[in-house]
């Protein structure tokens, strides 16, 4: 069960870090974040006429209505692009919305590392660390993302509420479809981050279950000597003696023979070799 689960966390990080990575790459290089309308209103029968439309993202700018119909127009972060907006606060929400493009760039970079980081981990599965950095640079892309798409919903919407209210005129916007790419890219990055993570502690909970205890390879058996248990050790055992040949035993037993053995004393007489020990007669 235990394998089954960290095969199913191995397979859903690496298809959310996949799925991750691919809407915010989409997301980045397409225009369709912004969509917005603006005209006048026809009081005789309460229509609308559409002097300008057009859809933004964070490179380009298209318009699909108005003077500049067909044309797109990359957005220049440096100097003013020539083109003909019709109010003032359009081309303020288009200034204003250049904040928030840092963020997603780096959330594409993060999360590319950590996609990379991830399969080297899933490829190398003993390498428990590389689970746990992934998930961290996982995590870390979906904060920069979320970052940016805050920065951009309040630079919009601080525009609109600061522009004038006329009743001949409209105004409407829209986020599109890849706002919405770049949103579901957030939940997918963090949700690749989260059993990453949980995927360490499992892969790390199992190397320590089948680890042997540091006790074993303690060759001490007490703390109160230095030397106690210093014989588990073979390098501290003694060389083994070197067997003695037969011609050195053969040489031993002729001397022991040879000999002489000593001779009996005298009748009478104690031998001088021998210690007294006998009581004194009273």
């Amino acid at each position: 069960m235990s394998s089954f689960s960290t095969r199913a966390l191995t397979l859903l990080s690496s298809v959310f870090g996949a799925c991750g990575l691919l809407l915010v790459g989409v997301a980045v290089s397409t225009d369709y974040w912004l969509l917005m309308e603006e005209g006048i209103v026809l009081q005789q029968n309460q229509t609308t006429e559409v002097k300008m439309a057009l859809h933004s993202g964070l490179w380009r700018v298209c318009f699909v209505a108005g003077p500049e119909k067909g044309r797109c127009v990359a957005s220049e972060y440096f100097t003013e692009p020539e083109i003909e907006i019709t109010t003032e606060n359009t081309a303020n929400i288009l200034k204003m919305v250049r904040t928030a493009t840092p963020f997603p760039m780096v959330s594409l970079l993060f999360v590319f590392t950590a996609f990379v980081i991830s399969n080297i981990g899933h490829i190398r599965p003993q390498r428990t660390i590389l689970a746990f950095v992934s998930g961290i640079f996982f995590i870390l892309s979906g904060l920069s993302l979320v970052v940016g798409l805050v920065l951009y919903i309040s630079s919009i919407n601080d525009e609109v509420m600061n522009r004038p209210r006329e009743p001949e005129q409209f105004f409407h916007y829209r986020y599109g479809w890849s706002f919405a790419f770049a949103a579901s890219s957030f939940l997918l990055k963090e949700g690749a981050g989260v059993m990453s993570v949980y995927l360490f502690m499992k892969r790390y909970a199992e190397e320590e279950l089948y680890r042997p205890h540091p006790a074993l390879y303690r060759p001490r058996m007490s703390d109160c000597s230095d030397y106690s248990g210093q014989f588990l050790h073979p390098d501290s055992w003694p060389p083994p003696q070197r067997g003695r040949s037969a011609s050195e035993v053969s040489s031993d037993i002729s001397i022991q023979l040879n000999q002489t053995p000593p001779q009996p004393p005298p009748k009478g007489e104690l031998p001088t070799h021998l210690p007294l020990h006998l009581p004194l007669s009273t």
